[in-house]
């Protein structure tokens, strides 16, 4: 719809919400063509609002958004899709928390057009209410939108030499967002280590549907050395730690 039109219907993700004035919540959406939004929904915190119910964390909801000075204003909701299973589950609620913080770190107000982004997330919740591999959906989802918003890590040759990998173990840059072979090693002051299975299984999954992915069976320690490296990337991108993985490793431990 046009950006002049007040009012527009439009899906959502409801990735925050925070309580507002006396009965209202405060929502940070991602839809597909009106991007990131924060709006209102007046009164949704009173037990008798038409709204309550329909404005749950991680839901997919039909929203008929009204625009204001300050913040829109949410004047109908229905929810399409609650995932139960993310919100009746700690740990899946807490995967569920990680995919929403990086979707909200990597996305601005003001981009119109977030359909990758949004599908990317729709997806992945559904994946979070299925699977007990929870760490292999995060891994894809972090792959998938590195790409959507233009931060894909080169896993198929040097970022320095720009020779192909071999199968051997490698470096990882996150300056320089890619491999480095060990011959290069020396151009850079920033370099982790990267195994050869750990190399495979990136490069497996960023080229693979989850379809695809669904029958892997991950070594622990492979897991563990995927987590690290790719949250070492993502903090170096957005110069922050986030809140979510405290949230993750409390429950683990």
């Amino acid at each position: 719809m046009a950006r002049s039109q007040r009012t527009f219907r439009t899906q959502a993700l409801i990735i925050r919400r925070r309580d507002f004035a006396e009965a209202d919540r405060l929502l940070t959406i991602i839809t597909p063509t009106h991007g990131k939004l924060d709006v209102i929904a007046k009164g949704a915190r009173k037990p008798t609002s038409t709204k309550t119910g329909h404005v749950e964390l991680f839901a997919l909801v039909d929203m008929l958004i009204s625009r204001g000075r300050n913040f829109h204003l949410v004047t109908q909701a229905e929810l399409v899709e609650p995932y139960l299973n993310i919100r009746e589950d700690l740990q899946r609620s807490a995967y569920a928390s990680y995919v929403a913080e990086l979707a909200d770190r990597f996305t601005l107000q003001g981009e119109d057009d977030l359909t990758d982004v949004f599908n990317l997330l729709m997806y992945t919740l559904s994946y979070l209410s299925d699977t007990d591999d929870l760490r292999k959906v995060a891994r894809f989802y972090e792959l998938r939108l590195l790409d959507a918003v233009g931060f894909r890590p080169e896993l198929n040759e040097c970022v320095f030499t720009h020779e192909p990998i071999q199968p051997q173990d490698q470096f990882f840059s996150y300056a320089e967002g890619g491999v480095v072979v060990p011959s290069a090693a020396q151009y850079s002051h920033s370099l982790v280590p990267i195994s050869l299975n750990t190399l495979k299984l990136l490069r497996y999954l960023q080229r693979s549907e989850y379809q695809q992915i669904q029958v892997l069976r991950i070594p622990p320690e492979t897991h563990m050395e995927v987590e690290r490296l790719m949250l070492g990337y993502i903090t170096f991108l957005l110069e922050r730690r986030l809140q979510s993985v405290d949230f993750i490793r409390r429950i683990r431990t």
